[in-house]
Parts: C-alpha cells; sequence; structure tokens
C-alpha cells in the first residue's frame, strides 16, 4: 500500500488565497499609517523653523529673521546651529514624504545690521514663511506656517500661498 502525504493542489489555492485577502485588506491601512506619519513629520518641521527663526530672531538677527534654511543650519559663533541638519541641507529638504522650503514675502530688511552667524549687513529678512507639500505619496495635506507662528493646512497636493503675516484661505490652524 501507498502511503501519499502532503498538500493537494486545491489546498494550496486556498492557503494562497486567504493570505490574498489579508494583503488586500491590510495594504491601504498600512499606507494610510505612513501617510500620518509623513503629515506628523510635516507639522513637526513647521515647528522647528518657527522655533528656529524665533531663537534666530532674538539672539542672532537683531529682530530680522533668517533668508535660508541653510543659514538656520549656520551656527554662530561659540554656538550651535539653530536648525537640525535634516532641515538645514539646502534651501529646498525632501524629509518624509514632503518638500520644505521657506521665503519671505516682504524681503530683505535694507536696515538689517550684520547677523551673529556671518550673514551679511541688510541680507536678513523682515518676515518669513515656510510651506511643506506632500510628494506623490507623502501624504495628502499642505502646511504652512509663518512670521505669527501659527501652523495651518489644506487638503492639496500643491503648496499653500503663504505670505509672511496672512495664510491663504480655506486653510486650516493647527495651533
Amino acid at each position: 500500500m501507498r502511503k501519499n502525504s502532503g498538500f493537494t493542489l486545491i489546498e494550496l489555492l486556498i492557503v494562497v488565497a486567504i493570505i490574498g485577502v489579508i494583503a488586500a485588506v491590510a495594504v491601504p491601512g498600512l499606507v494610510r499609517s505612513r501617510q500620518s506619519a509623513n503629515e506628523t513629520s510635516a507639522i513637526t518641521s513647521m515647528r522647528a523653523i518657527t522655533g528656529a527663526q524665533s531663537l534666530y530672531a532674538a539672539s542672532c538677527g537683531n529682530g530680522f529673521f533668517s533668508p535660508t534654511l541653510s543659514n538656520l543650519g549656520t551656527p554662530p559663533a561659540g554656538g550651535g546651529p539653530f536648525i537640525s541638519p535634516d532641515l538645514s541641507t539646502s534651501d529646498s529638504v525632501f524629509k518624509s514624504g514632503y518638500r520644505v522650503t521657506m521665503g519671505s514675502s516682504r524681503g530683505v530688511a535694507a536696515d538689517a545690521p550684520p547677523t551673529c552667524n556671518g550673514l551679511g549687513a541688510g541680507a536678513a529678512m523682515q518676515g518669513f514663511y515656510a510651506t511643506a507639500t506632500p510628494t506623490p505619496g507623502g501624504g495628502a495635506k499642505a502646511f504652512g506656517t509663518n512670521t505669527n507662528h501659527t501652523i495651518y493646512w489644506a487638503t492639496q497636493q500643491a503648496p499653500l500661498a503663504m505670505t509672511d503675516d496672512t495664510a491663504p484661505a480655506g486653510t486650516i490652524s493647527i495651533q
């Protein structure tokens, strides 16, 4: 008598089908979790920029703001940088599914004295705004902040149209 052991083709197909159903249910939840984590990182980046700009204006900028993220990463003599290296490597940083940028709608303060980290006279800004724009698959919300230190968001894939002291229509404030 011959002993047949093992799985039949039908049993194997049933196991593969069960694994497929579990994967189909789990993947969308994982994608939403990742987008939520990316959005939290973008909010944290906006908070870091507002804090760094406040510190820069109070201790180094003589009441004026840094013009670039790179400049916030430049430490003054005997001190540390105002912002972490992950946000100051360039003036347009890709971090956790978002493109983070900073600018000014009011421009350079012509009467600004030299700053303590080597920025020349007249190069500091009168105000600032920063945006975090989702890259494809990075998130569903765009974020922004400005001189008033409030973080705004809107469900869109384009950058928020921020100015130094106003938020675009249709945005919601977080703080």
